[in-house]
């Protein structure tokens, strides 16, 4: 004998707001608890210094260049898949905002500038082949981005970042 399944009810619409607001919810607490996770060991008090010479030969000092205005620092490496997402959109906001990148074991500097060349990438980067830079500010997964204000952390991703994310971190150390 076989049983008849019992047909669930349809939701309502009010239901389905609900349950599309908790699985949202859910996501956006996953998502900021693995990025809290994955950056945790990123300076935001004691800021370390951020200073270079840029692949062009100009002299770069991040802390210094954040008093002005927020500054965009881009973690990469020439090898990493998601960093072939991120890096357009770190180059497009370059024009709006000073932005540094810190390539890690890339190669010579002559190679991470062929790489920038071919990409059309203009921001500055410093090549970082000893990683002092990188140990020194926590990092161990690209891309990372930090948005650095008047001295300070204001913000850290690491991963695929949108556009849109960029922006709005950029736009909040502002405030």
């Amino acid at each position: 004998m076989m049983r008849k399944k019992a047909k669930a009810k349809p939701q309502t619409k009010k239901q389905k707001l609900r349950s599309a607001l908790l699985y949202t919810l859910f996501a956006l607490v996953v998502v900021f608890g693995v990025d809290y996770w994955r950056t945790k060991d990123v300076p935001m008090q004691n800021v370390p210094p951020m200073v270079g010479v840029s692949l062009s030969g100009k002299p770069i000092d991040v802390i210094e260049m954040s008093k002005k205005e927020p500054v965009l620092v881009y973690f990469w490496t020439t090898w990493c898949v998601a960093c072939k997402f991120v890096t357009p959109a770190v180059d497009w906001f370059s024009s709006s905002y000073p932005v540094v990148g810190v390539s890690l074991t890339s190669g010579k500097d002559e190679r991470v500038q062929r790489y920038m060349n071919a990409k059309g990438y203009s921001y500055d980067n410093i090549n970082d082949t000893q990683g002092k830079i990188a140990r020194d500010w926590g990092i161990s997964l690209t891309p990372t981005l930090i948005v650095i204000n008047d001295g300070k952390v204001t913000s850290v991703t690491s991963g695929i970042t949108t556009p849109i994310g960029i922006a709005a971190r950029l736009w909040l150390a502002k405030y």
